[in-house]
């Protein structure tokens, strides 16, 4: 099939230039264009990574299958919230009628005028996704694009071979009934499958969905029948019971194929991949090539669905401009390679469900001909280290959970070796340290380094990296949920820069990326190309919230009026929900959440994130973290204790970490268990986390910041019990229900004992 470029004069009816000059609008900041084996590194985080959530992804509300939910609530609650903490926007926009073809839209049957710009990557000419796929195959069509492991056996498919079976697919999805603008649902893990189930569904015609794999079956459902699903693809027999279980409900559901492992039964419209991909083998080409070339850039898509902290998931269309062009942007920015230069190589283990990886693993990747190997299903129980160690990867990205697990497992390692390796590394640590904030406080990549640089790298630094699998791993990449600085100096020290992205599912992905010439820590970087940000009536520390302009802006929300009026101003500035600010540099800082700020009793906003993060500082100790006192009279806090987390399961247990055991020694405490120090049960650790805490409160700028009372749980957060989402993000809502006794208690107990006036518990 040939390439045909979008001819400006078929998209002039579907494009809009430049943003309006809002008040307070800020100019875009980017510019254009040795230590032990880790074999055995175990990150918790299940199956799930991001806000997918993205640090800025909205949280949810309300909202009914199939309908377009009330606006009488959460509207009223949101503006008096925002008049709280001084946010006040403009008019929302009015949805507009059929017969407009405006910025937004809230059906996926529907168009939207692109914001393209008059120069630079803004003004690139819009593409679909196929036309995106076979200038790809054009350019690197020998070159590998997907590889994985079969047993001991390694496979691959080139770029040509990648698109046909998506060719194939999608015929075989036209051939079971698959019609326009309806749902292709894909539940499982990271796969080649996963990949051409996505493309060939956007290529018949369909929207490209992705299920992630914790859900319930009711939550199955909810996706299934929101995006009229007429086949669901699941990887095993697991993922397959919970849509059998629910099949009844879905009255668009016409088949369902398991691509993983042998079908256990055979029954009507069941398929195995090998039988869904053999529908389409024989089929003409003629069908589908008007399907695809009946597409346009501004037609949605991609279904992503937000993560449902407190109600409904929102259905975030996107579409192929959003996707396209964002690839484009982000390859642009971080200046990845052509492969007809040098190949780069990632590894896909975080959720596709989630539309960074998707943006990653899929797009960006085919953007540059780069290779996507996929991880083990275990991945994130294990064996990640293990694939790393053999893709070694040239970029890899991260959500700071599996950051965090790896700097665990290494200072639990390190603890064990000898007096003099230990000095060893503490002195490399240092040098590295001082040499990359050098670096950073130049905005320089490569500034000069020092003799003691050098020997540091030889003796310790290159044997971290090809310990971890990063040897040849240029840019290392952190986001969906916030990272915390002691994480980042500890990588930064061991002369692995992590860089910050940000953004969200209603943003394609990225709007802010860090990169090796210009990050700061704690800093999530600067506007990828053609993009603009601008601070929503900042209060006098500049802080305001975060809104967004570019052609990675989503469509709207499918079938959500009220929701889609609440995220786009009148003007088509996404607004973010996230407060940040900038600094003198133009490095964007991401300072709270509205909807997260704490309003106490006495008026007082206290954004949480930054007092959570210090008491994990100054108690290593501590694994969660949740600050408490809205509409309250003091803050309190709920905490865990670092655990060993069941490696099938992903449930936290009663035994405690190496490196919490190793902490309590040091405290004098004999600890093992949680069991052991929840609910004040051990002195020693009681008194730490107390001088702790009271470290954090000297810091802080009033009374009413100070944390009053505070209780050890008797098991950590988990993504299977419901405290945190996919990506390890705090869910809050359900915090505050599941140990809603115990905070009540916060208020009517005696103050945490610190004093002989107030004793200890017991020995």
């Amino acid at each position: 099939m040939q390439l045909t470029a979008c001819e400006p004069a078929a998209i002039s009816e579907a494009v809009v230039m430049e943003p309006p000059q809002a008040g307070g609008f800020q100019e875009p900041c980017g510019a254009g264009d040795r230590a032990a084996s880790l074999d055995d590194v175990i990150v918790d985080t299940a199956n799930e990574s991001s806000e997918e959530e993205s640090t800025g992804e909205k949280e949810e509300e309300t909202s009914a299958c199939d309908t377009v939910p009330s606006s009488s609530e959460t509207p009223a609650a949101a503006a008096e919230q925002r008049q709280q903490v001084n946010i006040k926007r403009p008019d929302s926009l009015s949805v507009p009628s059929a017969a407009e073809l405006r910025l937004w839209t809230t059906q996926c049957d529907s168009e939207v005028k692109l914001r393209i710009g008059d120069s630079g990557v803004a003004a690139e000419t819009p593409m679909t996704v196929d036309q995106a796929f076979t200038l790809a195959v054009k350019r690197f069509g020998d070159y590998t694009a997907l590889g994985w492991k079969e047993g001991e056996q390694q496979k691959t498919l080139s770029y040509k071979e990648y698109y046909q079976a998506c060719r194939t697919a999608a015929k075989s999805f036209v051939k079971l009934g698959l019609q326009r603008n309806h749902g292709v649902g894909i539940l499982g893990f990271n796969s080649a499958e996963w990949f051409i189930a996505d493309i060939g569904a956007i290529l018949a015609g369909g929207l490209a969905v992705g299920i992630y794999t914790t859900n319930s079956p009711e939550a199955c459902q909810y996706v299934a029948e929101n995006c009229r699903a007429n086949v669901i693809v699941v990887e095993n027999h697991k993922q397959l019971q919970k849509i059998l279980q629910i099949e009844d409900k879905l009255p668009h559901l016409k088949a369902i194929v398991q691509y993983k492992d042998a079908l256990k039964d055979k029954r009507p419209n069941l398929y195995s991949w090998e039988e869904f991909m053999a529908l389409g083998r024989d089929e003409p080409d003629a069908p589908l090539d008007e399907v695809i070339s009946s597409q346009k850039p501004n037609q949605c898509c991609t279904l992503i669905y937000t993560s449902g902290t407190t109600g409904q998931p929102k259905g975030v269309m996107l579409s192929h401009d959003n996707i396209t062009w964002t690839a484009l942007s982000t390859c642009k920015h971080v200046e990845l390679n052509d492969a007809t230069d040098s190949q780069e190589v990632v590894v896909s283990y975080l959720p596709l469900s989630h539309i960074a990886a998707q943006m990653v693993d899929i797009w960006v990747t085919m953007r540059v001909g780069g290779a996507t190997f996929f991880a083990q299903p275990d991945a994130l129980k294990g064996s990640l280290v293990n694939t790393l160690k053999e893709v070694r990867p040239t970029a890899f990205m991260g959500v700071p959970r599996v950051w965090e697990k790896m700097q665990e497992k290494m200072k639990s390692v390190g603890a064990k070796s000898s007096t003099v390796r230990r000095k060893v590394a503490a002195w490399a640590k240092d040098v590295g340290l001082q040499t990359n904030l050098t670096k950073m406080n130049q905005n320089t990549a490569d500034g000069p380094a020092t003799f003691s640089y050098h020997i540091a790298k030889k003796l310790v630094f290159k044997k971290v990296r090809k310990a971890l699998g990063l040897d040849r791993c240029k840019k290392c990449y952190t986001g969906a949920a916030p990272i915390t600085k002691d994480t980042l100096e500890f990588f930064l020290s061991l002369d692995i820069p992590l860089y910050e992205l940000y953004g969200m599912s209603e943003s394609s992905g990225p709007h802010t990326i860090s990169q090796p010439e210009a990050f700061k820590l704690t800093s999530c970087g600067k506007e990828i190309p053609g993009c603009k940000t601008k601070l929503h009536n900042p209060d006098e520390e500049g802080n305001g919230e975060i809104c967004f302009w570019g052609r990675h802006v989503f469509m709207g929300y499918l079938n959500m009026s009220d929701k889609t009026e609440e995220a786009l101003d009148e003007e088509g500035w996404l607004h973010s929900g996230d407060l940040g600010k900038h600094d003198e540099k133009g490095f964007l800082f991401i300072t709270g959440r509205i909807k997260e700020l704490i309003i106490t009793a006495g008026g007082e906003n206290i954004p949480p994130v930054p007092t959570e993060d210090a008491v994990k500082e100054a108690v290593p100790l501590i694994s969660n973290a949740m600050l408490i006192g809205d509409k309250r009279k003091f803050l309190s806090m709920l905490l865990t204790i670092k655990c060993q987390v069941n490696a099938e399961t992903g449930t936290p247990e009663d035994e405690l970490t190496p490196e919490a055991v190793e902490i309590c020694s040091r405290l004098g405490s004999n600890a093992t268990r949680v069991s052991e120090i929840a609910g004040g049960k051990d002195r020693a650790v009681h008194a730490a986390i107390q001088e702790g805490i009271n470290r954090v409160n000297e810091k802080a700028t009033s009374n009413a910041q100070r944390i009053q009372k505070w209780l050890v749980l008797d098991r950590d957060f988990s993504i299977g019990e419901g405290e945190l989402g996919p990506t390890m993000k705090l869910k809050r809502p359900v915090v505050l229900k599941m140990y809603k006794e115990q905070i009540d208690n916060f208020y009517k107990e005696l103050p945490t004992p610190t004093s002989p006036e107030a004793p200890l518990p017991p020995k």
